[in-house]
């Protein structure tokens, strides 16, 4: 038993047979390994028909979301905008209503100054006699005092009347008058 070809003949029969029986078994395994390459291929075609639409309309909505979100910041800017020129208009109605109630005042106050001095009473001014400086320095302090009083005028007094208009004569005196 000891004959190489009876070695080399079993042989090249034991690895028949297990080429036979490893294509038996590998024959469903390549059976479906070429339906999944037709799916495949189908699938190939059907993405090559769809996907560049597809892609193309995926490219559009982002340029149209772009757009949108241009139009929105563009829009707050705006309402931005807005809101600023209305917090200036009311700072500015806010500063008139401020000046309206200051010249409201200001004409009430002159209102009742103009009637006040319109209802008073007018009486003639008194001419005031002065001492001269060195007359009043040799003066004790009681005379000054003294003095002040009958110089002093009383608000009445503070205002004269005048009954008519002489022109520029009128106007003379009464510069005299107070020159002295």
């Amino acid at each position: 038993m000891v004959d190489p070809l009876f070695w080399l003949g079993l042989s090249i029969l034991l690895v028949a047979v297990s080429l036979t029986a490893v294509l038996v078994a590998a024959l469903p395994a390549l059976q479906e390994l070429a339906r999944a390459a037709r799916s495949a291929e189908k699938l190939f075609d059907m993405l090559s028909r769809e996907l560049p639409p597809t892609l193309e309309a995926i490219r559009t909505t982002g340029i149209e979301i772009t757009d949108l979100t241009d139009d929105v910041s563009q829009g707050v800017k705006s309402a931005g905008q807005v809101v600023k020129q209305v917090d200036q208009s009311l700072e500015g109605a806010k500063k008139q209503a401020q000046n309206l109630q200051l010249s409201t005042r200001s004409i009430v106050v002159g209102v009742k100054t103009a009637w006040k001095t319109f209802t008073r009473q007018k009486i003639t001014k008194r001419t005031v006699e002065r001492l001269s400086i060195t007359e009043q320095s040799s003066l004790t302090i009681r005379e000054r005092e003294t003095l002040k009083s009958e110089t002093r005028r009383s608000k009445a007094e503070a205002y004269r009347v005048h009954d008519g208009y002489n022109g520029s004569s009128t106007r003379q005196n009464s510069l005299d008058d107070e020159e002295y």
